[in-house]
């Protein structure tokens, strides 16, 4: 039997699982320093704290936690904490706030904070029958599942809805009930799943006690009780708009209408080409997803959902607008955004405290705004630079520094060369050669 095929791995200690892990991997060298070793964290409780986030923790990944300022928000002004490791995001985003800092900043709006959960289930009776027995079955799951949110309903929250719907497309004799929650300020994924399972057992006790159904149809068979990270009623806008004549200097010499017809053109092909729309959204999500997971949230679902929400008509497009009209330029978007600052490890990562605090600890709401706002001026410093510059300008200067590291340039080498490709077009060759000539 292979080496590499373990039992009882979790129940090693740190220190055998990473021994277990360079023997077999050949990546342990009494030579080199393992790079597990670089990233140590010397608080024993934040350590332990942290090993609970996961299993079979050997050691803890590192990113940068920056923060962009100048952030213009419904008239109150942000810095912004951020976790990347793309090195254009944080500069970007900065970047973007500050000219719309001149020009009136962003303004946000929450449109709808309901979340969506869903009970799979199969019967053998018909939908009509089951409409029927919906208002009785409605209120049993609601009464048995009362007492899970006594809290969430002090702080306004809990179940705000529910539907029956057949699902043909499943298979004959499968249903589903959608039911909607308000979580307050928490994401609410255990407040939402302990409930669905809670209904699942209730579900299956309605039909062995009804007496008014043939014995055949006196069960049900719960296959999915599950939230459902597409939240198409939890949503959120941002906007930025001034009159076109105010985006006068974006660009050296570029006149401000130009500049206004490419940027409306360019989102205009991110409506219309999904190509184009999936690298663009990318865009808004660099900045979604720094904010995300800088408060300790969950940036996978966030994600799923807002690719889902651009598909929602059945074809993929941009998730921000732009408009212009009677002199006016606006750019937009929309976003469902499940995100929450109580709960989960919001209130347990030293790191994602340390970020609401900074954000002057927002309500979910306001956490919300706050995101939307940088997923746009994420997008708007993207499009800027394409329609004008091009990406890689900016691009290739931020991750000058990378590549001097990689090559090992000295601090006198790196400030020279820093110098000299302010004016000169940036290139990992390039950069090599400069270094070699340098040297030489």
């Amino acid at each position: 039997m292979s080496e590499r095929i373990v039992s009882g791995f979790s129940r090693w200690t740190r220190e055998e699982k990473r021994a277990w892990i360079n023997r077999t991997s050949g990546t342990g060298s009494a030579s080199e320093e393992d790079p597990l070793d670089l990233f140590t964290i010397s608080n024993p409780q934040v350590r332990e704290t942290l090993d609970a986030f996961s299993e079979n923790t050997l050691g803890y990944f590192a990113l940068p936690y920056g923060v962009a300022p100048n952030f213009l928000i419904n008239g109150q002004t942000f810095t912004i904490p951020m976790v990347t490791e793309e090195s254009s995001v944080v500069a970007a985003a900065a970047s973007a706030a500050k000219f719309w800092l001149e020009r009136g900043g962003f303004h946000t709006q929450i449109l709808s904070t309901t979340k969506v959960g869903q009970l799979f289930f199969h019967w053998s009776g018909p939908f009509d029958r089951l409409q029927a027995f919906f208002p009785d079955m409605e209120a049993k799951l609601l009464a048995e599942s009362q007492h899970l949110g006594a809290n969430m309903t002090k702080r306004g929250g809990g179940v705000s809805g529910m539907e029956l719907l057949a699902c043909p497309e499943a298979g004959e004799g499968w249903f589903q009930i959608r039911v909607q929650f308000l979580t307050s300020d928490s994401m609410g994924a255990n407040f939402i799943n302990s409930h669905l399972e809670s209904f699942a057992r209730s579900l299956a006790e309605f039909f062995s006690h009804r007496d008014d159904i043939p014995q055949a149809q006196r069960k049900a068979d719960v296959l999915l009780a599950i939230l459902s990270n597409y939240t198409p009623e939890c949503l959120v806008s941002a906007e930025v708009s001034c009159p076109v004549a105010d985006l006068s200097g974006v660009y050296r010499e570029m006149q401000a209408e130009v500049f206004a017809e490419r940027f409306w053109q360019a989102v205009h092909i991110a409506e219309t080409d999904v190509w184009r729309a999936t690298t663009h959204n990318k865009g808004i999500f660099n900045g979604v997803d720094a904010v995300v997971l800088a408060t300790g949230n969950d940036f996978r679902a966030v994600e799923a959902a807002g690719h889902a929400f651009a598909a929602r008509d059945g074809r993929y497009r941009s998730l921000s607008t732009c408009s212009l009209e009677e002199g006016q330029f606006r750019f937009g978007l929309t976003l469902p955004l499940a995100v929450g600052t109580v709960g989960g490890i919001t209130g347990l990562h030293p790191l994602a405290r340390k970020s609401l605090a900074i954000l002057g600890q927002p309500n979910a709401g306001q956490l919300m705004e706050i995101i939307a706002a940088v997923g746009l001026a994420q997008n708007f410093a993207a499009v800027r630079s394409l329609v004008t510059s091009g990406i890689q300008e900016g691009h290739m200067r931020m991750h000058l520094i990378n590549m001097l590291v990689h090559l090992q340039a000295s601090s006198a080498e790196k400030e020279k060369a820093q110098a000299h490709f302010s004016r000169e077009p940036v290139s990992f060759a390039a950069v090599q050669t400069y270094l070699e000539n340098l040297r030489s």
